[in-house]
């Protein structure tokens, strides 16, 4: 069976104060109502990774990155290598997130690279695709997610893939309070799975998990995650409340 997974993207939000709070509610509650065994990461900022990484230890919450540089070392002032990650117990990294590549003009290209230098280090890439709502409007979002799981993942082999979660986010439906329906959901997984499936096989396309990463809350997590393609989600704004997080991990 594909592997369930919940991660929270914190983005620029909470001061260690606040970060370490909400880890220590989260690990609390996970501890005490989650039943699954469903995959949890929390992925805070870079200077609160090590400080949670002590919350998290031991606990059933592992500790994911929100994006990590396509070099090992050097002088790239303001960056954080996958060493450096590794060093603090970090496991999961997520890569091109739409913010990173409107934001910092992020191309498919270079998340080559870091998916790269990720998986070489031994992170789970958590690699994000989308299109914008222009482009679903326009009737070329199909071709465009396929773009950007045939440049930036199509290349590795097979064992390296399997070791990807991929992330799908309708950008039009991040931080904007709209989410997908679960047909449009499960429409845009089913057709990631089948393009994988044209490129690696069945095997492991069945094998891939696929989390839905837009505005995805605890009132419509139970009905998204029981779509036959949607493994989980990647959440943003409902990640930074541990009651609505940990709701939404219990929608398995």
């Amino acid at each position: 069976m594909r592997k369930k997974i919940v991660a929270g993207n914190w983005k620029m939000n909470k001061t260690l104060e606040e970060g370490l709070k909400l880890a220590s509610e989260v690990v609390n509650m996970v501890k005490d109502e989650v039943k699954s065994d469903a995959g949890i990461v929390l992925c805070p900022p870079f200077i609160e990774l090590h400080a949670v990484s002590k919350i998290v230890e031991g606990s059933k919450v592992s500790l994911g990155a929100q994006n990590c540089h396509s070099k090992a070392s050097g002088a790239f002032t303001g960056e954080v290598s996958v060493e450096m990650l590794k060093s603090v117990g970090t496991g999961y990294v997520i890569l091109g997130h739409s913010e990173r590549r409107e934001y910092f003009n992020e191309s498919n290209q270079f998340l080559t690279e870091k998916v790269n230098i990720s998986l070489q280090n031994g992170l789970t890439p958590i690699f994000c695709c989308g299109e914008t709502l222009s482009q679903r409007e326009k009737g070329v979002h199909l071709d465009f997610v396929k773009s950007q799981l045939t440049e930036s993942l199509f290349h590795l082999p097979e064992s390296e893939f399997l070791k990807v979660v991929i992330a799908y986010e309708p950008i039009w439906a991040i931080g904007t309070g709209v989410t997908a329906t679960t047909a449009q959901a499960q429409e845009m997984h089913a057709i990631i799975r089948d393009h994988i499936k044209s490129k690696y096989g069945a095997k492991v396309a069945d094998a891939t998990t696929i989390l839905y990463g837009g505005s995805c809350k605890p009132d419509n997590a139970k009905e998204l995650f029981a779509c036959p393609d949607v493994d989980g989600g990647l959440i943003g704004g409902a990640s930074l409340k541990a009651r609505d997080f940990v709701d939404i991990v219990k929608s398995f």
